[in-house]
């Protein structure tokens, strides 16, 4: 089984891109917050504890994200591996990843980071939340705390998986989401 992580900052386009991806190489797509978003509207006692933290304005612990994302692994049939989208976020959320993967005797094939600045940032996240009518998306401030904590918690996982020989960079800060999907396609091409 492959094992991909599409990573960037938050507006970067990993949701734009992600179908395309797992649609060329067969993999199924992990978001996961569509994860999250699933177990409660099913209903399962995983959901029920999303949503009450979710509601309450926390984080949803760690240990919830990887046991959806390990049944995840466990369920899928018919591909060729996964694209993970959302997750990890974070050094102690790698390393829970790697060993989740080495349990199965498997391990992390490749990250791709979709790499784009803050402005940019700024940008794409403004536009998104007027089209998908995100309220939470609207606020500088709010966009400024997720660039902050991007820097801070999630972009130092670059230098982990630099380290470790398995990361790669696109830069998607300009142009249409089709010239960018290329670049996306064709470096994962060089990887896969």
């Amino acid at each position: 089984m492959k094992y991909y992580i599409l990573f960037g900052p938050p507006g970067a386009g990993k949701g734009t891109h992600a179908g395309a991806i797992a649609q060329k190489y067969n993999l199924k797509h992990i978001s996961t917050g569509e994860l999250l978003r699933a177990e409660i509207a099913a209903g399962t006692e995983l959901g029920k504890q999303a949503k009450t933290l979710i509601d309450a304005g926390s984080l949803v612990p760690d240990s919830v994200v990887e046991g959806m994302i390990e049944n995840a692994f466990d369920t899928a049939k018919g591909v060729e591996g996964f694209l993970l989208d959302g997750f990890p976020r974070n050094l102690s959320q790698a390393q829970d990843l790697d060993k989740i993967l080495e349990k199965r005797g498997e391990g992390v094939t490749a990250v791709v980071g979709l790499m784009i600045d803050d402005a940019m940032i700024f940008e794409r996240i403004r536009g998104r939340a007027v089209i998908e009518g995100r309220a939470d998306d609207a606020s500088d401030e709010v966009i400024a705390n997720r660039i902050k904590t991007y820097h801070s918690q999630t972009e130092p996982l670059i230098e982990y998986y630099k380290k470790a020989g398995k990361y790669w960079e696109v830069c998607v800060n300009g142009g249409t989401i089709e010239e960018n999907r290329a670049r996306v396609l064709a470096k994962i091409e060089t990887i896969a």
